[in-house]
């Protein structure tokens, strides 16, 4: 992967998509308000398209079940949450960090249990056979999402924010949610713990140098295939973390909010370069600015702004921002 400390242009275009729009919005609160909400969701949308770009990245493997994965998170999270109502209902937010922050250790250990199983009954058939891939997965999202509904019921469940993360907090006359703020919080945590993971452990490079070539790591007598396996689960995991933050981020959750989301990060992942870590974070951040922006100033073009924002980043960069070697 490229090192984005080497090419600092793609970094720039938060900042500068986040300039070009400040005059538009006319009042500089309003535009703080929308700015840190639009990063809050791309943070989200980054925890989300993280585990899904380790997998395409080093397995090569297109996954469109990925969204069965958010899904059974934000559910898990509803029933965990749901046992821990003198905990959620209190003011304190220390009291609510301790409902919220085991529900999203059970969604990832749910989640990344079923990607287990996703990964030797359904993906392992098909490795290397893209068309076969995106079929035989989305099948798996089907089965997946009707699994849920038998579980939890066919109905959209409330998944409301514990009492002491509800609010906001006032910068001037700028209001920001205390949620949105856990979310870039969270975001950059995870962000941060992959970017170590990559750069400076064994396992990391072991994953980069397979991401370059596969061959030859499966030549030095490591077993590339259990790699395969628990780089699967890490980003299954991640999903189902991402499915408790979108869910709370929501509000409600529903069987197929994962099909819902599965847009947003396959152009995340394609803008960053397929397979690019780094490359992911600025796809998310880039997307979620814009969802808040033209959501704000042209609400009728919401839902293509996003597509506009991958068409013009490729046409500058073909490949994406950082794109991943022999992609």
């Amino acid at each position: 992967m490229r090192n984005i400390d080497f090419d600092w242009r793609p970094v720039a275009l938060v900042p500068v998509l986040a300039m070009l729009v400040m005059p538009l919005i006319g009042s500089l609160s309003t535009w703080v308000t929308l700015t840190v909400a639009g990063l809050a969701m791309g943070m989200i949308i980054f925890i989300i398209a993280s585990g899904l770009t380790l997998v395409f990245g080093l397995m090569d493997v297109l996954n469109f079940g990925h969204g069965v994965f958010i899904a059974l998170g934000a559910f898990v999270a509803t029933t965990t949450m749901g046992v821990m109502s003198d905990w959620t209902g209190s003011p304190e937010l220390w009291r609510n960090l301790m409902a919220v922050f085991p529900a999203m250790l059970v969604a990832m250990l749910v989640a990344g249990a079923v990607g287990l199983a996703f990964e030797r009954f359904i993906v392992r058939p098909v490795y290397g056979q893209h068309l076969k891939q995106i079929l035989i997965t989305m099948g798996g999202m089907i089965i997946g999402e009707e699994l849920i509904k038998v579980i939890w019921g066919p109905a959209q469940i409330p998944l409301p924010l514990p009492d002491g993360m509800r609010g906001s907090l006032y910068f001037g006359d700028a209001a920001v949610e205390k949620y949105r703020l856990m979310a870039v919080v969270v975001g950059l945590i995870v962000f941060g713990a992959l970017a170590w993971v990559l750069s400076r452990t064994k396992i990391g490079l072991l994953i980069r140098a397979g991401v370059q070539d596969r061959e030859m790591v499966e030549s030095l007598g490591y077993r590339i295939k259990r790699l395969f396996i628990g780089v699967f689960v890490v980003g299954s995991a991640l999903a189902g973390l991402g499915g408790v933050m979108w869910g709370l981020y929501q509000q409600t959750v529903t069987p197929q909010m994962g099909a819902q989301v599965n847009v947003l990060i396959f152009i995340v992942i394609i803008i960053g370069g397929l397979g690019s870590t780094g490359g992911a974070l600025i796809g998310a951040l880039l997307v979620g600015l814009m969802a808040n922006y033209t959501g704000f100033l042209a609400p009728k073009v919401a839902l293509f702004s996003n597509i506009a924002l991958m068409v013009a980043v490729l046409m500058w960069r073909p490949q994406g921002v950082y794109p991943v070697a022999n992609r």
